[in-house]
């Protein structure tokens, strides 16, 4: 398995979800995207492969968590304080390089790409 997202679920607003990503990529950078319903994939948080460094899109920022154990391979996205604008499949994505801070969003930087996992937040 290279890139495998899993944890979605149905919540209602307010709760919290924890999104795994297991990886075959243990030197990589990672990042979350997510795609709502009709809308275009947008960039959610990433992490640099050491952990050192993290980035959030502003609407999550303070909000959600991202963070890796290299010795499981595996990325995590901790969600809390859900909101009904967060529903989306959620997607993790494997980067061979040094995020630059400036276009880490850009999802041109990740070349693998994993199944994405669905949350969905009940108003």
């Amino acid at each position: 398995v290279q890139l495998q997202a899993f944890g979605g679920g149905l919540v209602q607003a307010g709760d919290s979800l924890r999104l795994s990503c297991a990886t075959s990529f243990s030197r990589y950078s990672m990042g979350w995207f997510r795609q709502p319903p009709g809308k275009e994939r947008e960039f959610v948080a990433a992490i640099s492969w050491r952990g050192g460094s993290t980035y959030y899109t502003d609407a999550v920022k303070g909000r959600f968590t991202i963070s890796r154990d290299n010795a499981k391979n595996t990325v995590y996205l901790q969600m809390d304080s859900l909101k009904p604008e967060d529903t989306a499949v959620y997607v993790c994505a494997a980067a061979p390089s040094v995020l630059d801070p400036r276009i880490v969003g850009d999802y041109r930087l990740y070349r693998y790409w994993g199944q994405g996992t669905q949350v969905t937040v009940a108003s």
